[in-house]
């Protein structure tokens, strides 16, 4: 049975938190989810998951802040940057922001010819292949209910129920707090993110702006009142390149730990080349992967190509016009000695308040979302289904996000 809710009870309930969105859609942008490619390292091998652990935010048009409950896991990216063991996920949609060169004096015609022709940031190296991801659907199972409430400029918290006949079903709660330090017209620090389900388990961040330059992030995850994971991540951004450094799950006593560290380097003003780089010691083993990147960006297109160890991961975004987008992802590894190629597109029609995501891949499967903004009223509604024809499984979910 179908409840229809008053337009004034909804207003009454749900206060849009104007700076609060602004700050949020600079800082969490579609976010992804938390969520970050990981490496099991077991039995001497390494093998790349992605947390399933998600929770992207999306700001609606009224000026509410949409927090969407976790999707389904995400494929392994074979050669893509390879996550690690027990680190927890950056908040996907995480976007640094761009640090100007200092400008020149005036009067120096020298200066200003360099400063004409210096290089622009080419972003981080998680970022690569983000702008593909982005148009492909997540995977719905079961009924999501969220809730969203702005309870100040700065503070927002949101309530997720979540019915599901494959996974756990279960509750969340959701807060998320913005700083007063503004570094821009819609940045403001720190920013602190956090969730909690009913069974105690917390996944926690905290971001914070230290310099123009320099960005700090600290992650840490609990499961049933045990502590099972954290990390420290510092980024430096130049003029023409950006440089990471996480540390994950160090431990003194037992000689184990994690270092991750990126670089990307723009070469010309369309082309950013770049590495990474993983340090894993435990008792009994130790080891390094590493992968080289490369993105070219068009006027409307975006290549980028990760080759490593591990196998190879090529994307490819085109943006055709205003309201359809289109995307190719290849993945192929070598130590599962498996391959996958998927085309996924997304229409937007502004008009008619609709967004409609598509996919098929090398392995028969299929599967749509579209989400619905039922404007005026804060109501966004969201269907999905997922066919696997090779397996012959289908699942379908269903969302309503209020606020």
């Amino acid at each position: 049975m179908v409840h229809f809710i008053p337009i004034a009870v909804l207003a009454g309930i749900l206060r849009p938190a104007g700076s609060l969105c602004q700050s949020l859609l600079c800082n969490l942008e579609r976010a992804p989810h938390l969520g970050r490619e990981l490496v099991n390292y077991g039995h001497g091998r390494c093998r790349e998951l992605y947390r399933c652990s998600t929770r992207p935010h999306i700001v609606s048009s009224m000026g509410s802040v949409l927090a969407a409950a976790s999707p389904s896991p995400a494929p392994a990216a074979a050669g893509g940057s390879p996550g690690v063991p027990g680190l927890v996920s950056v908040p996907p949609g995480f976007t640094m922001p761009s640090v100007s060169s200092v400008p020149p004096k005036p009067g120096s015609d020298q200066q200003t010819s360099d400063a004409d022709s210096s290089l622009p940031n080419p972003g981080t190296y998680e970022e690569c292949h983000r702008k593909c991801k982005e148009v492909f659907p997540l995977q719905m199972e079961g009924v999501r209910l969220l809730v969203n409430k702005g309870l100040s400029n700065h503070f927002q918290v949101s309530h997720t129920i979540t019915l599901s006949t494959q996974g756990e079903s279960g509750y969340r709660f959701g807060s998320t707090y913005v700083g007063s330090k503004q570094t821009g017209p819609a940045e403001s620090f720190p920013v602190m993110v956090g969730d909690m389900d009913n069974t105690g388990s917390l996944n926690a961040q905290v971001i914070h702006q230290l310099t123009s330059a320099v960005r700090s992030k600290i992650a840490i995850q609990t499961q049933q009142h045990k502590f099972v994971n954290w990390q420290c991540d510092m980024e430096y951004r130049g003029a023409d390149f950006t440089s990471t450094v996480t540390l994950g799950n160090p431990d003194v006593l037992v000689g184990s730990g994690i270092l991750v560290t990126h670089y990307l380097q723009s070469i010309t003003p369309a082309l950013a080349l770049g590495g990474e780089l993983v340090y894993h010691r435990r008792p009994g083993e130790e080891g390094t992967v590493t992968s080289l990147l490369g993105r070219y960006t068009g006027d409307n297109f975006v290549a980028t190509l990760t080759l490593g160890g591990a196998g190879a991961h090529a994307t490819y975004y085109h943006k055709a016009n205003d309201q359809l987008q289109v995307g190719v992802e290849f993945e192929a590894n070598t130590r599962m000695q498996d391959t996958t190629t998927s085309f996924g597109y997304q229409l937007d029609l502004p008009k008619a308040n609709l967004l409609f995501k598509g996919t098929v891949d090398s392995n028969w499967v299929v599967g749509a979302t579209l989400e619905k903004k039922l404007l005026p009223l804060p109501l966004t509604l969201a269907l999905g289904a997922f066919l696997n024809h090779r397996k012959n499984k289908f699942q379908c979910g269903f969302g309503v996000t209020i606020g």
